[in-house]
């Protein structure tokens, strides 16, 4: 459904983009991870039309992202980081607008589905500016999803979201999911590539570094992880591939060891040596 071919981009002396090749299969949900500056948003920019890479190729269902950008307009939907609806407007107001700018048809008809879907029925007339933080990435989702696109483009879709209402927007994004669409989100949240994800390309630099399901990625840096405080007070932490070892390794160190399963940080750490901001979400 998405095809990347080599795809570079910089800003100035920063390149956000090197070479990137990828491909996303239809009906997947697939997640960008990294940390700020990796080119998860640079590479959304340009699947959607915002920006044009400096060289590579990108198609979405065929078609020349770069050489028919109203062709692909017509067939995706998009949830932006940034809140850009019309804040003095109700909600009805801002699917109405949406809708008849990009020519839907039966708009009323499909207004009145997606709110039912997105469950905004009750907020039909409410003020956006007067909606909680949650519902208002909620309406973000149910304007995107009003042009039914085939592919939907989710920019860091639960930043800034308190947890409960973060896992709300999840259940949401799997419903879209359920559809047969095609889901391509960013997130540099751990829990939420693993919680959505049917497969993840991590980024560092602009590069893939790693790309697979969340439990082959897991499993080939190893499935275990021992932690424990070093002399110098430093945390320390051992990835290992059976539960055996992690024992082994445990019994050679002193009080306050911690064996837990990895996750897609411990990926990110034990291929770049470095880790992804906010990567954990509190209870």
């Amino acid at each position: 459904m998405i095809t990347i071919i080599g795809i570079s981009k910089t800003y100035g002396k920063v390149k956000a983009l090197d070479s990137l090749t990828l491909e996303i299969k239809q009906g997947e949900i697939f997640g960008l991870l990294g940390p700020n500056g990796a080119g998860k948003t640079t590479t959304v920019k340009i699947l959607t039309t915002l920006t044009k890479p400096d060289s590579g190729k990108c198609f979405i269902d065929g078609k020349d992202v770069i050489g028919q950008p109203q062709d692909i307009k017509k067939i995706i939907g998009v949830v932006p980081q940034e809140n850009n609806l019309e804040r003095e407007l109700t909600v009805y107001e801002n699917l109405l607008i949406y809708g008849m700018l990009h020519n839907v048809s039966e708009i009323k008809k499909k207004i009145e589905f997606i709110l039912k879907t997105m469950e905004l029925t009750e907020k039909r007339e409410t003020v956006v500016n007067k909606l909680s933080g949650g519902l208002q990435r909620r309406v973000l989702l149910a304007r995107a999803l009003l042009s039914e696109p085939k592919v939907l483009f989710l920019d860091e879709p639960s930043i800034g979201l308190d947890p409960h209402i973060r896992r709300e927007l999840w259940q949401l994004i799997r419903k879209i999911k359920i559809e047969g669409r095609t889901v391509l989100l960013t997130t540099h949240y751990i829990e939420e590539a693993e919680a959505l994800c049917d497969r993840v390309g991590i980024l560092s630099h602009g590069s893939l570094i790693a790309l697979g399901s969340p439990s082959e990625l897991k499993k080939q840096v190893g499935e275990y992880v021992v932690e424990f405080i070093d002399k110098d007070g430093s945390l320390i932490s051992e990835i290992c591939h059976s539960r055996e070892e992690a024992y082994e390794i445990a019994k050679r160190r002193n009080d306050g060891v911690t064996i837990r399963r990895s996750n897609l940080e411990d990926v990110f750490v034990k291929l770049t040596g470095e880790r992804i901001i906010q990567t954990r979400i509190n209870q």
